[in-house]
């Protein structure tokens, strides 16, 4: 019997649900189930009919990181080389999601740990189901916060708390989350995939170009200051003055009717 694929792809329209697809496993991740999602996420950053993603997980688990299976170091044995396994495949991955010219929404319906939590993290939009967890689990295997941990962390939730949940690897259930703004919203378990498919099909009618700008410009403001932002702002508000869907916008709202966008 052939192996089920390590990830599914279902689009619904203009919206792709991408879902992690070794339950068993937690969704964790080895080589084939990596090359298999960044294949998906190129093929739907090139696709112009995609205007917006959500990335979940099968089964009771959203992702629990690395398949730590594939790294046990037997007596005597070489160590393996983490700073390839990132180069490789994490690092491609989360630079993939974050620079996507469409919003990924990130539907955690269980625990994400460890990577998972930080490809989750690295998503525009996190809806978790409220049973889920967020575990920064590296410490436990005297490892740091990768695949952007350490870069995402402080900013979202501060320098302290950055730093004590990383240090300590304290489980934050979804509720506790959302209130220290470390995701979007925490939801009813039964409803996590129900909202998370409205707000996606909200986002696939959106002004595309508009959102892809939005993203980029929220996630440069980290890096430089307000010059060079308010520079960045003129520069993307002079191209999408340009856009068909700013025409079409402008023409929706003076005859007063929901705008039509096609992301052009």
């Amino acid at each position: 019997m052939a192996e089920p694929a390590p990830v599914l792809l279902e689009t619904h329209g203009a919206l792709a649900v991408v879902t992690l697809n070794r339950p068993d496993r937690l969704n964790a991740f080895n080589e084939v189930q990596h090359r298999a999602l960044k294949g998906i996420i190129d093929s739907l950053d090139s696709n112009h009919d995609c205007r917006a993603v959500i990335l979940t997980g099968a089964g009771r688990g959203f992702c629990a990181g690395q398949d730590l299976s594939d790294r046990v170091q037997p007596e005597g044995g070489a160590a393996p080389d983490l700073g390839y396994t990132l180069e490789t495949f994490y690092n491609p991955l989360i630079r993939t999601i974050r620079g996507l010219q469409k919003p990924v929404i990130a539907a955690v319906n269980g625990v994400a740990a460890g990577a998972g939590a930080n490809l989750a993290l690295a998503c525009d939009i996190v809806l978790a189901a409220k049973s889920a967890k967020f575990i920064q689990a590296f410490s436990k295997i005297g490892l740091i916060p990768d695949s952007g941990g350490t870069w995402m962390l402080p900013r979202l939730i501060g320098e302290a708390r950055a730093k004590a949940l990383t240090m300590l690897a304290i489980p934050v259930p979804a509720e506790e989350a959302e209130r220290i703004g470390l995701i979007y919203r925490a939801v009813e378990d039964a409803t996590l995939m129900d909202e998370a498919m409205k707000l996606g099909a909200r986002l696939a009618e959106a002004p595309t170009l508009g959102l892809a700008e939005t993203k980029a410009l929220i996630q440069k403001a980290f890096t430089q200051g307000l010059e060079a932002q308010l520079d960045d702002e003129r520069d993307a508000q002079r191209r999408l003055g340009r856009s068909g869907d700013y025409a079409e916008g402008v023409r929706a709202f003076m005859e007063k009717r929901e705008a039509r966008f096609e992301g052009r």
